[in-house]
């Protein structure tokens, strides 16, 4: 991973991420920040690595199970092997409707035992709680390289990543510890 650029506002970080096992140990350098009660907002488009963050995430957590995606069953627990909390993981992809579509989930029961990672959960469920953590991932379309254009496969493998803190929770968390 490349050095953060200049960060947006006070809770905001940029990464840019080159590989699938690149956006693996940010899942699991994320795993060492997060606590029982962390809400995980992902976005990005189909493809862009959610899932593969989220496993990585598991693997740093020390969850019990293959973190897979959970489109077709919407959500998946997986309990910790340890001490920890249990990681819920939530496609919210093929739900069209708000927190009142969320709560057959009962995630808001669920949030102050485990971390929830909820995929696609933008205007979904942000009323859970306002403190959370956001993290879009964009696929870099056409990225040239310091060593010459990459071919097709390559640029299709770089991600920019911006992770936002939100509410008091992440107010004195430092996020650039997940570009080291």
């Amino acid at each position: 991973m490349e050095a953060p650029a200049a960060p947006h506002n006070a809770g905001d970080l940029q990464l840019t991420v080159t590989s699938p096992d690149q956006m693996r140990e940010l899942g699991r350098r994320l795993a060492k920040l997060l606590r029982a009660g962390d809400l995980v907002m992902l976005s990005g488009e189909l493809g862009a690595g959610k899932t593969t963050l989220t496993r990585g995430l598991g693997e740093g957590m020390g969850v019990r199970g293959a973190v897979t995606s959970p489109t077709f069953v919407i959500a998946r627990v997986h309990p910790s092997l340890g001490d920890g909390p249990p990681l819920v993981h939530v496609d919210a992809y093929r739900l069209s409707g708000g927190l009142d579509e969320m709560e057959d989930l009962d995630l808001d029961v669920s949030l102050p035992d485990s971390v929830i990672v909820v995929e696609w959960g933008e205007g979904k469920v942000e009323e859970l709680t306002e403190e959370r953590l956001q993290i879009v991932i964009h696929r870099t379309v056409g990225a040239g390289s310091s060593q010459g254009t990459p071919g097709p496969q390559e640029t299709d493998e770089v991600r920019q990543v911006t992770v936002t803190g939100l509410g008091e929770r992440w107010a004195a968390v430092d996020l650039s510890v997940l570009s080291a």
